[in-house]
């Protein structure tokens, strides 16, 4: 079965637009201005989610769906939380467990009502159910599946408080990747908001570019496989003991990369891709991690944590990482994937992925950020990989992989 890349576009932005119902439910209930901070579609097995989640404590309340969309969806904060959203209700403290259920209900009912417009059909929910959790076990159930699911998670965050919350929904697999085969382009005058950035990428000519379902899950897995080939060079050029461990693959519209990464400043590495699929690998870590990691493999210049030798040293290991990473790729997909030399960056993070996104968006929306966590002589730093190959020439490899 073959996954049609721009309809799951349209449901990223679709869950965008929902999770914008649900902060605004949620404002008007709490009296807090909530922004939504991003949105993006996991495709990860159980494992993968375990490891990202872990050492988490979260209070939510999980929703069953059926009609329109068959499956499952969570409104979850972090368990310290839970005293400051009750406090923000009229009697909310007195009323414990339940005014969170009510919360949830009435935020989740916003962020489905765009969905069942988009569908032009109902979904149902279930009656709020109370949840803690630790680690994954926040996630709706079907997440801990082995073969791999798809995972929208929107994350709001107050503007003026330290409050934050995330709503996790996963379809059931089968169901959503029926509706991935049909049109993205939404139809009916309820869906018209939605159809707005399909409308502008089918009118410039571009062509609807389509992947094996099975395919993706393997590009996915290649995460994986790039980070263990990363892991060796980086011991085979420090000779220190090195893991590189990725938790999740996620799809996220190029448009939404500055804003995820935020206006900190991130050091790191970017390369441009070139051979039978181009595009950017940027290797992006908080200035704090970029210093500690540097520090574990070089001695550090007194007062300057990311002065010339620090720099030279994360651009050689993002060089080592990146010819890992691709490596793998190449050889798995049996085609030709080279980069340029490093280019090292120290910058606020949107400064650094704006000028990759607008030569990209002139072909592409979409992009893949894999979640990293690297360890060197007993320091390990977490780190963003931002994969953002050529869409069609990665389609087009993908579709010869599973020929053969």
């Amino acid at each position: 079965m073959r996954i049609d890349v721009r309809a799951l576009g349209a449901y990223s932005r679709l869950a965008d637009r929902g999770a914008d119902r649900a902060a605004s439910a949620l404002a008007e209930l709490t009296g807090t201005d909530l922004r939504v901070e991003v949105t993006g579609a996991s495709l990860a097995t159980g494992a993968d989610l375990a490891d990202s989640f872990k050492n988490r404590q979260s209070v939510g309340v999980s929703v069953g769906l059926r009609g329109g969309i068959e499956g499952e969806a969570v409104l979850a904060f972090d368990a310290d939380a839970a005293e400051e959203v009750t406090a923000l209700l009229p009697g909310g403290e007195s009323m414990g467990k339940s005014v969170i259920s009510e919360l949830g209900n009435i935020a989740l009912g916003g962020f489905l009502d765009g969905w069942a417009n988009y569908l032009e059909t109902g979904i149902d929910m279930t009656p709020p159910r109370y949840i803690e959790a630790e680690g994954a076990a926040v996630l709706p159930h079907g997440a801990q599946a082995d073969d791999g699911v798809f995972l929208f998670e929107s994350r709001l965050e107050a503007l003026s408080d330290d409050l934050g919350f995330a709503i996790y929904m996963l379809p059931e697999s089968d169901p959503f990747r029926k509706l991935l085969n049909s049109s993205p382009t939404p139809v009916g005058p309820a869906a018209e908001a939605s159809a707005d950035a399909d409308a502008t990428a089918h009118a410039d000519g571009q062509q609807t570019t389509s992947i094996p379902y099975e395919s993706l899950s393997t590009f996915a897995s290649l995460a994986k496989r790039g980070s263990e080939n990363a892991a060796g060079n980086v011991a085979a050029m420090t000779g220190l003991d090195t893991s590189v461990e990725v938790s999740r693959l996620r799809f996220v519209a190029l448009s939404d990369l500055p804003t995820e990464i935020g206006d900190a400043r991130r050091a790191g590495t970017v390369f441009e891709l070139e051979g039978d699929i181009g595009g950017y690998l940027a290797i992006l870590f908080e200035e704090r991690d970029a210093a500690r990691i540097a520090g574990a493999m070089l001695p550090m210049e007194p007062g300057e944590p990311l002065g010339e030798m620090a720099q030279n040293a994360l651009s050689e290991l993002g060089n080592v990482m990146t010819s890992g990473f691709i490596d793998s790729w190449a050889n798995v997909l049996e085609t030709t994937i080279e980069h340029t030399p490093p280019n090292y960056v120290n910058d606020m993070g949107s400064a650094v992925m704006s000028p990759l996104v607008t030569r990209l968006g002139r072909r592409q929306e979409y992009g893949f950020v894999i979640d990293a966590t690297i360890e060197t002589a007993g320091v390990a730093a977490t780190c963003d990989i931002y994969a953002l190959p050529n869409e069609r020439e990665l389609a087009a490899a993908l579709s010869a992989l599973e020929g053969r």
